[in-house]
């Protein structure tokens, strides 16, 4: 059983939904990532989603747009970013699934890349433009390494996509709340909680919901909604990101308390 299949069963015994915070490797500098990654982890993170900083960021919003550009400002790669994980994951619990975009996957070379990531610690992989077509390769070399390759579900996809990507996803399976990049809303859209009850039907493996939960209620609304786990990315990167790096880490770990409190009472 891998790490992040293992602690899902875990919550599920507890009858608890994950928390499953995103964070910008090197936004402010790698330092503070690592002390991020920590303060995560002992404030309430189940999972914690590590982006690889890129130029190209065509899943990412303006708040994450605006982290990558300054961390590869800062000279931040995915050497030194595994380097720093190598370093952080051994005093972690939460599970650190790296979120990287395919391009860098295959100019290393898809082996050289999951054995990598391996040795750094990383126990999943979300690669947001990897479409299903294209994505076998991908998913057996990670199996093989022990890392679960986690799939996107669009709320425009079909039931036949979604039947295949539900099939095919490790670890988990990662519901896009929305059309569009990531990014905070407002408030979530309903036609989420159909789609869960779609894939629920279809198969019993954890269910994740991303893009847009910005706040306590909204993390709360779609665990009513049936969901394993709410993914947090944009207002922790923002949190992060304003003033000082030590008031940016205070915040995400007040924030991170106030989701993972709402999640679990609810």
């Amino acid at each position: 059983m891998t790490a992040i299949a293992d602690r899902f069963q875990t919550l599920r015994r507890n009858q608890e939904c994950a928390l499953i915070p995103f964070i910008t490797a090197g936004d402010p500098d790698l330092e503070t990532t690592a002390a991020a990654l920590k303060i995560l982890d002992s404030n309430g993170a189940d999972f914690i989603e590590l982006g690889v900083p890129y130029s190209d960021p065509l899943a990412d919003g303006p708040v994450i747009q605006a982290a990558a550009t300054r961390a590869l400002q800062n000279g931040t790669n995915l050497e030194n970013v595994l380097s720093m994980l190598q370093a952080t994951t051994p005093s972690l619990q939460a599970p650190i699934i790296l979120f990287t975009y395919y391009n860098p996957i295959l100019h290393r070379g898809i082996d050289e890349f999951l054995e990598q990531i391996a040795s750094a610690g990383v126990a999943g992989l979300v690669v947001p433009d990897l479409p299903l077509e294209e994505a076998a390769g991908l998913l057996k070399s990670a199996s093989d390494k022990g890392i679960d390759l986690t799939l996107l579900i669009a709320p425009t996809s079909s039931s036949e996509r979604i039947e295949a990507i539900a099939r095919s996803s490790q670890g988990f399976i990662y519901l896009v709340s929305v059309t569009g990049v990531t990014g905070m809303r407002s408030q979530m859209e309903s036609r989420v909680s159909d789609i869960l009850g779609q894939i629920r039907a279809l198969t019993d493996k954890p269910i994740g919901v991303g893009f847009g939960i910005s706040n306590p209620e909204q993390a709360t609304q779609v665990k009513q909604w049936g969901a394993d786990a709410a993914i947090v990315g944009s207002a922790f990167v923002k949190r992060l990101a304003e003033g000082t790096p030590e008031q940016g880490l205070s915040a995400i770990a007040e924030f991170c308390q106030s989701l993972k409190a709402a999640i679990k009472t609810s």
